[in-house]
């Protein structure tokens, strides 16, 4: 799989969050924008999610796991909205990025000790890091 496929995979799997509640809001769109510039890919290649059925590959290592993990709680968030389906859309794609799920459980009730639900990366880390083997 090529690295530009990897990455519209990456912003594919974003796109199924903000579209799991059934409202693809303005904010989430321009977030998803922000991130696909972020990692590189064009306007043209961010319209492809939505034109084709771009399939999406977990990341290799675990730190980009965890990574896209954040990203995909950033942007439930970043509407202010925490809908059922979007927490479960989270779990769901927490196990299938093969990461632990006590560890995803710990991060979504923990960030709301934080402004904004935002985990500094550190601390997120550090939960990840306690379910190790």
């Amino acid at each position: 799989m090529s690295e530009e496929n990897e990455k519209l995979g990456l912003l594919a799997q974003l796109v199924q969050l903000a579209q799991s509640d059934d409202h693809f809001k303005e904010q989430e769109f321009q977030f998803l924008l922000a991130i696909a510039a972020q990692m590189g890919v064009t306007k043209e290649d961010f319209k492809q999610i939505f034109e084709e059925n771009i399939r999406f590959q977990p990341p290799k290592f675990e730190a980009e796991r965890i990574l896209q993990l954040q990203r995909l709680i950033l942007l439930m968030n970043v509407d202010k909205e925490i809908s059922e389906e979007e927490l479960d859309y989270i779990k769901s794609a927490g196990i299938r990025m093969g990461l632990h799920p006590s560890a995803t459980n710990s991060v979504l009730s923990e960030m709301h000790n934080y402004k904004n639900n935002i985990i500094p990366p550190e601390r997120l880390i550090e939960i990840f890091r306690t379910y190790h083997n």
